[in-house]
């Protein structure tokens, strides 16, 4: 079960990713969250990343693939992935065609989750992450027991940069103006799926789910 799991930010991929994760034992691969490592971790990657992060723009290609190709190579991968977050433009998706067929490897299908600019604004900005185990909240949605605090291990929570909202507009328009034409070039490819992302979650990954196994 390889897996490409497309939408913009906000969209809920990481929420319906969590649920691919426990259906068929298989890694969830954000390209985001390495990058966020890096950062946390004070790398070389991390420091350039960060300059892109930070002002909403997509870090460089050369940076994305050297770390994509080297991850889906690693021996948990070999049974299937959940792809989210790359490819973000069509230089970057010919560049992954290359590296699935290095490894042998044919998507099972490309999943689009598609949501209103204005409604990701209002989920994006109010997500908030524990700064200590990374659990992801949101004030309206799915808020910490007590305001502020992780539920699982009591670490205080924050905004990330990336999701304040002049950022997440700025975000948005990347998605707009180099993602979006991914969906042209997959349903080229005949591995294309679209999904309604603003139904109840459950019904969204009961959709999903049912078009992966077709």
């Amino acid at each position: 079960m390889y897996i490409l799991l497309m939408g913009p930010p906000g969209a809920g991929k990481g929420t319906q990713a969590e649920k691919l994760v426990a259906e068929f034992q298989i890694p969830h691969i954000s390209t985001g969250d390495m990058f966020r490592a890096a950062v946390k971790n004070g790398t070389e990657l991390g420091k350039e990343a960060k300059k892109y992060m930070d002002a909403g723009g997509l870090v460089p290609d050369a940076v994305t693939i050297g770390i994509v190709r080297e991850r889906l190579a690693q021996a948990d991968c070999s049974k299937g992935f959940i792809l989210d977050g790359f490819p973000r433009t069509e230089e970057q998706a010919v560049a992954l065609d290359g590296i699935l067929q290095d490894l042998d490897i044919k998507l099972t299908g490309v999943v689009n989750i598609g949501v209103p600019d204005s409604e990701l604004v209002s989920r994006v900005t109010g997500r908030r992450i524990c700064k200590v185990c990374g659990a992801t909240y949101h004030i309206v949605y799915n808020p910490s027991k007590v305001e502020g605090i992780c539920d699982k291990c009591g670490g205080v929570l924050y905004q990330r940069d990336d999701d304040k909202e002049e950022t997440v507009k700025k975000r948005l328009e990347a998605y707009h103006d180099q993602t979006a034409p991914l969906i042209d070039y997959y349903k080229k490819q005949g591995v294309f799926i679209d999904i309604a992302g603003m139904q109840d979650i459950n019904k969204v990954y009961s959709d999903l789910l049912a078009a992966i196994k077709k």
